[in-house]
């Protein structure tokens, strides 16, 4: 039995013909009708999250894992504007959130009444589509209900996929559910254009003319990198191809790109005459620095929707087109092209700075507990996909990791990282393990991810915890701020174990180099889960042994 509610009856039954199967309900009285039609239908499985901002992650994390569109429900008021910090990075990393919002009758916003506010277009601009349903009373409203779901729907999955936010009032009473079925809605369905060639054909031709060309991978899924990875490795003869481990598929170690720009500061002959840049964000400042340094550069930005991204602040031209496709055209068109000494001269540096990262021993710290979080991965041969927090971890993750590392870098907030592995990790519950590694300002901030009755023992999460906001330790000036540590940084001595205690999650400590190494063992090694371990280093010492990296080049 579903609700009596006809847009609500509509909006389910185009789920459905959309092929959703995952939504994500949160409580409340106005969306009841909503919640209640989406458990009832036995083609979507429900997972119930209290807290609207670590709903909207979890469901950005379900819909990383499957590469699928994922819903999120929430009541009227408030609640929606808690899926903002979701909604806006699923838009800077092209997901397909649909964010569901029960609102109140139009008559009713404004007018003191409960949980009522102006929801429609609250989203924007990081949502693809804003669309506010009609409650239908004759068949044009009705026609108009299903266009507005059609429209959202599709703007959601099509062109690259997005968020969109559909706005559902609701009239009482809310708790009729006498509908025998869903209305056979229609579906309408967009077909993309066939491409034209021709001028990525000249692009490509043009860029290997360049005694210098350079192709930048930004952040990407995993499975587009892989589709990819045989273009690389053809690329990689005739073009210096830079990719983080947010854009790498291959089980390699990650590119000392950093290191190479710290050896060669300074040094003209390394800078590239053509440049193309694919895919999302990057994490490096100092590649960002560089390239925007490269003013005479033909610059050449590639995406699904022809947006014009000036990165670099010298963006010559867009090409509309996939990752895969278009490195594929400049694969083809690369066996026309010869080694360069260009190539040779990175691959020169980026093997030096491989050498001396290698020879590298840091001390107890940060950077000495992800590498040893890694090296322990390989020696044990420990499968597990790898999502990472923002800010420093994910800097010693680019550093140490040899595998794709998932991280919301989309807006590079410090808000879902872990409700974003969380719901990866229920998502993939039964065929592999997950492993978050994250600050502690992140980890406290998204605490309520582990407040959560799909929590699944397929989880570890590796804690850093140095009582604050470590990276503000590393910002040359800030030290002169006396109000660095308490405000900036937010200083604490909060743990995570009271959190671990209630939420039934096993919780180990590391201290020294010598707790850490008998930590990461029983971390790895837990006989049940999900499992925490934090390991408590200072900031001060954090920021001295990274800057004592950068100047071992």
């Amino acid at each position: 039995m579903y609700s009596t509610k006809e847009n609500v009856n509509i909006l389910t039954a185009l789920l459905v013909k959309f092929g959703i199967t995952k939504a994500v309900v949160c409580p409340g009285s106005r969306n009841s009708p909503i919640v209640h039609n989406l458990c009832a239908c036995p083609d979507i499985e429900c997972y119930p999250v209290t807290d609207e901002r670590s709903a909207g992650f979890f469901a950005l994390g379900m819909s990383l894992a499957d590469n699928e569109p994922v819903a999120v429900c929430v009541t009227s008021g408030s609640a929606l504007l808690n899926t903002a910090p979701a909604a806006a990075e699923a838009y800077y990393q092209n997901r397909p959130l649909i964010i569901i919002s029960a609102d109140r009758p139009v008559q009713w916003i404004g007018q003191q009444d409960g949980q009522t506010l102006h929801q429609h277009g609250a989203l924007e601009p990081n949502v693809r589509k804003s669309v506010t349903l009609p409650e239908p009373h004759e068949d044009e409203e009705r026609w108009f209900c299903n266009r507005l779901v059609n429209e959202a729907l599709n703007a959601a999955v099509n062109c690259g996929g997005g968020p969109v936010h559909i706005n559902v009032p609701i009239s009482e009473p809310l708790f009729d559910y006498t509908a025998m079925q869903l209305p056979d809605e229609r579906r309408i369905t967009v077909h993309g254009a066939i491409a034209d060639d021709a001028a990525c054909y000249q692009l490509a031709e043009n860029f290997f003319r360049g005694g210098k060309p350079m192709i930048v991978l930004g952040q990407m899924l995993p499975e587009v990198a892989g589709d990819a990875l045989e273009s690389i490795l053809s690329l990689r003869r005739v073009a210096v191809v830079l990719q983080e481990k947010l854009a790498d598929d291959d089980i390699c170690p990650s590119q000392p790109i950093d290191e190479v720009l710290t050896l060669a500061e300074g040094n003209e002959t390394y800078r590239p005459d053509r440049i193309i840049y694919i895919g999302g964000t990057l994490v490096s400042k100092r590649l960002k620095r560089f390239l925007r340094t490269c003013q005479d550069a033909v610059s050449v930005a590639v995406n699904e929707r022809g947006e014009c991204c000036d990165t670099f602040m010298n963006l010559t031209d867009v090409i509309t087109g996939s990752a895969s496709d278009v490195l594929s055209l400049l694969a083809t068109e690369a066996d026309e092209a010869c080694d360069n000494s260009f190539v040779q001269l990175w691959d020169q540096a980026l093997a030096k700075a491989a050498a001396l990262r290698k020879q590298f021993q840091p001390r107890y710290s940060q950077m000495l507990a992800v590498k040893r979080f890694h090296e322990m991965m390989q020696e044990q041969e420990i499968d597990g996909e790898l999502f990472y927090g923002n800010s420093s971890a994910v800097r010693l993750g680019n550093i140490f990791s040899n595998q794709y590392i998932y991280v919301n870098r989309g807006v590079n907030g410090i808000e879902g990282s872990l409700s974003t592995a969380v719901g990866y990790a229920v998502a993939h519950q039964d065929e592999e393990d997950v492993y978050c590694v994250i600050g502690d300002l992140s980890f406290f901030y998204d605490q309520n991810a582990l407040w959560n009755q799909s929590l699944t023992p397929n989880l570890g999460i590796l804690l850093l915890n140095n009582g604050g906001g470590g990276i503000f330790h590393q910002l040359p000036g800030l030290e002169r701020s006396p109000y660095r540590d308490t405000a900036v940084a937010a200083g604490h001595a909060t743990t995570a174990k009271g959190i671990c205690e209630e939420n039934d999650i096993v919780y180990l400590t590391a201290h020294n180099a010598q707790e850490l190494e008998k930590g990461l063992d029983a971390f790895f090694n837990a006989e049940e889960g999900p499992v925490l371990l934090e390991v408590f280093t200072h900031a001060d010492v954090d920021a001295q042994v990274m800057r004592d990296y950068y100047q071992s080049f």
